[in-house]
């Protein structure tokens, strides 16, 4: 659940896709990867939300840890990232939550076109050595990931995984059971979905029922074993409420989606930026991200109040 826009914000958001399309600084692309101005270190930074919990959360924590480390913050939240990224290749954005695989293929998408063949993989170094590669000659530096990640995740029924000894997808392989999949339609011919299933795990997929990805009816439908199987993501923080447990992606079919700040080099590219931010990296865990999503979108707590409370809880700011 995603806080409701302020007036400000939209004026910024119209701002933002107004001069998106025609206003891009930092380093020309037939120069790429000659980046020869120092980093810059801005008082002022404003920080990008994509909208979803997930990242709300992660521009609120963001917001905290430069506050206190004396810069000074606003968030806007733009959910389109066709927007945001020139956004922050302009430096009207400075700062964002962004995911490491997704982040690449997107970036190597819009410079090679969007033919080109992916650049993000499971292996986060090899992952991480094309995104900067694709990042630097935007004027874009990509600061250390972190431990969480968020990826493709597939789930069972917790009574279903129970009855035929199943905690892998290799050992869902392996029990040669037919499975229908709730996902979305584009399963059928993504590589990291039904496909690899198939080709890494040898999963027998009979069918892709079109429910979504990691929606309610998905669950329900796995639920109530209509589907034995749902595709959703590892952050998910509703399994439990519909019986449901993930399955170890064992093979490491999924690319590595671990989060990343990802900063305008002139304005925030400097080492106090960096300072900030990396403890958090180095504290967020998968599943500590999972819960806070759950409390905002099950709990319905304030993204700014659950941020905080993590903090403090991880000792990365003070108690009280």
């Amino acid at each position: 659940m995603s806080r409701p826009r302020t007036p400000y914000a939209l004026c910024v958001l119209l701002l933002l896709a107004a001069t998106a399309a025609a206003c891009t600084t930092g380093p020309a692309l037939e120069n790429q990867g000659d980046v020869t101005a120092p980093p810059g270190d801005s008082e002022h930074l404003t920080i990008g939300s994509a909208g979803f919990t997930e990242s709300e959360l992660l521009a609120r924590m963001y917001a905290i840890l430069l506050g206190r480390a004396g810069y000074t913050t606003r968030i806007i939240s733009v959910t389109n990232r066709e927007i945001y990224e020139p956004a922050l290749e302009s430096g009207q954005i400075d700062v964002v939550p962004e995911y490491a695989a997704t982040f690449a293929d997107w970036l190597n998408a819009r410079t090679n076109g969007a033919d080109a063949a992916p650049v993000g993989s499971p292996d986060l170094g090899t992952t991480m050595k094309a995104l900067r590669s694709l990042a630097a000659p935007r004027g874009l530096t990509v600061l250390d990931p972190g431990r969480a990640v968020d990826q493709n995740a597939f789930a069972v029924a917790s009574s279903y995984a129970a009855r035929h000894r199943l905690k892998t997808l290799g050992d869902l392989g392996r029990s040669r059971l037919p499975v229908r999949l709730a996902a979305g339609d584009e399963c059928v011919q993504r590589p990291y979905c039904a496909p690899g299933l198939r080709k890494t795990y040898g999963i027998d997929i009979t069918a892709v029922d079109p429910k979504g990805v990691g929606t309610t009816q998905a669950k329900q439908a796995v639920q109530s074993g209509q589907d034995q199987m749902v595709l959703t993501t590892s952050t998910d923080a509703t399994l439990d409420d519909f019986g449901l447990v993930l399955l170890a992606d064992d093979r490491h079919l999924q690319n590595a989606d671990h989060l990343v700040p990802v900063v305008n080099r002139a304005r925030a590219g400097g080492a106090g930026v960096r300072d900030a931010l990396a403890p958090l990296g180095t504290a967020l865990t998968t599943a500590a991200l999972a819960a806070m999503n759950e409390q905002v979108d099950s709990w319905r707590r304030l993204p700014e109040d659950v941020a905080r409370d993590y903090l403090r809880k991880a000792g990365l700011i003070p108690a009280g």
